[in-house]
């Protein structure tokens, strides 16, 4: 069994422009001559690797700890793609997740620098996929990212954005991504990990 750790480190990590970056809070520390260390933290829900919940861009949308575990956890499939996804490219990737294995093209990750399209999040929404992942800190276009997350998140996607697949090859895995349970969220951190017995 292989796992692949597929998020990025927190203090250290990427974040949307203008949103806040995370901030380590030494509270205790041995080396100062406490009996124990103790660290806070303050940062944004979407920070480094994150889920974007449907309430992120639609009002009465879920929120994260509305969503069923069983969405972050099972099969996925990884493609490699770069630049714009196109609704031709989404469909394609489409249909070589469901020959490889049905269950995990509901649940397709994005390898590389890319874009998704109005059109490509049309076909992901219409497709029944449960969750879509990229290595951006959004998907959809950098300045104007409304209208993809609008089409996706309207259609219960759930996003997992920030990844970080370098290490890893197209193919099938079994993926955890599961988020904090924060009650009322419109996202969280987590902890995104692949795995193959290959």
């Amino acid at each position: 069994m292989k796992v692949y750790d597929i998020s990025q480190e927190v203090f250290g990590c990427k974040v949307y422009p203008n949103d806040p970056m995370p901030e380590k809070i030494v509270l205790k520390s041995m080396q100062k001559g406490d009996v124990y260390n103790l660290t806070a933290f303050n940062m944004c829900a979407h920070n480094g690797t994150h889920i974007d919940a449907p309430f992120h861009f639609i009002k009465d949308g879920k929120t994260i700890d509305e969503i069923c575990l069983e969405v972050f956890v099972g099969m996925a499939y990884v493609t490699e793609h770069h630049g714009l996804v196109t609704g031709n490219d989404a469909t394609e990737i489409i249909e070589k997740a469901k020959k490889q294995n049905l269950e995990a093209s509901k649940r397709i990750l994005i390898k590389g620098e890319v874009e998704v399209s109005l059109e490509a999040a049309k076909v992901f929404a219409s497709s029944g996929i449960l969750l879509l992942g990229n290595e951006p800190q959004t998907v959809g276009p950098p300045n104007a990212p409304m209208a993809v997350h609008l089409t996706l998140l309207g259609a219960n996607v759930v996003l997992l954005e920030g990844i970080r697949l370098v290490d890893v090859c197209e193919g099938v895995y079994f993926l955890n991504a599961v988020p904090l349970n924060l009650s009322g969220a419109d996202g969280s951190p987590c902890r995104a990990v692949l795995i193959t017995d290959r």
